[in-house]
């Protein structure tokens, strides 16, 4: 069984340079990786290239930024909502009170 092991970004740019000039089996048994993982981060190069490999083994996702953004703007609408209706009710409650104190 394989234990997950993190690689930095100069070391995943080094073995996709490496794949460049020799068979894509040899460079992974070199460094014991599995060929998925390799083409993984080529095609996250190609995809993202002044982003990839960017923190701790998390990929920049810009889908995963908008995400984020569109959950937060969800969030957002809800609360709105929620004191748009706290603020009705509020005003209905103080309309009912100078009701009830001008009857006699």
């Amino acid at each position: 069984m394989r234990t997950r092991r993190t690689f930095g970004r100069e070391l995943k740019l080094q073995i996709l340079k490496e794949v460049e000039s020799r068979p894509v089996s040899e460079v992974c048994r070199e460094h014991d990786l599995l060929p998925t993982v390799v083409s993984r981060w080529r095609r996250e190069l190609q995809d993202y290239p002044s982003n990839a490999f960017k923190g701790k083994g998390h990929l920049f996702k810009l889908e995963a930024q908008l995400a984020e953004r569109d959950r937060l703007i969800g969030q957002l609408y809800a609360e709105n909502a929620l004191l748009k209706k706290a603020r009705e009710l509020e005003a209905k409650r103080k309309a009912e009170e100078r009701m009830l104190r001008s009857t006699p």
